[in-house]
């Protein structure tokens, strides 16, 4: 694999894929949606009912709430640490909190494995972008090796 560069901080990493796909069939599936609507002629559209209309809104809504939740996804590395949004879910590890960045074959999105022993999700770097998602792994993990190597240098401030 070559080597890429650290990132300078703060650094944000979102997925391609998946915003490319809400936006352009998502606005597709609106434009046939009301070509649809326009096509089957005023006697039809008078027939349906208010709550068939509302029904109507409400899927619409319920999918643009999914489809804004997987479009904001990020993860954001800054001085401090590690924010993550996986749609709705936004969690901060601090930088000692992190010990390796994977994003292993077949596997979805990366992981973050976290000293607790838990791990954590970054559906931001998905495989499906390919190489894109390998390098934003290898600029993440970069940064999770120096700043544990410099926390590590570091000596320990006396204790009171």
């Amino acid at each position: 694999m070559p080597a890429v560069s650290e990132p300078t901080l703060p650094h944000t990493w979102r997925p391609l894929g998946v915003r490319l796909a809400v936006v352009f069939f998502g606005g597709l599936l609106a434009v046939v949606c009301v070509a649809a609507w326009i096509a089957v002629g005023s006697d039809v559209r008078a027939r349906v009912s208010l709550f068939q209309r509302g029904t109507l809104v409400v899927i619409a809504g319920m999918a643009a709430a999914v489809a804004w939740g997987l479009m904001r996804c990020r993860v954001t590395a800054r001085e401090a640490g590690v924010e993550i949004v996986n749609g709705y879910v936004r969690h901060v590890y601090e930088w000692p909190e992190i010990l390796a960045v994977r994003l292993p074959r077949g596997a979805p999105f990366a992981t973050l494995d976290l000293a607790d022993g838990t791990t954590a999700t970054a559906m931001a770097i998905q495989s499906a972008d390919g190489g894109r998602a390998g390098v934003a792994v290898r600029e993440l993990r970069a940064l999770v090796e120096r700043i544990s190597a410099e926390s590590l240098e570091r000596p320990d401030p006396p204790g009171d």
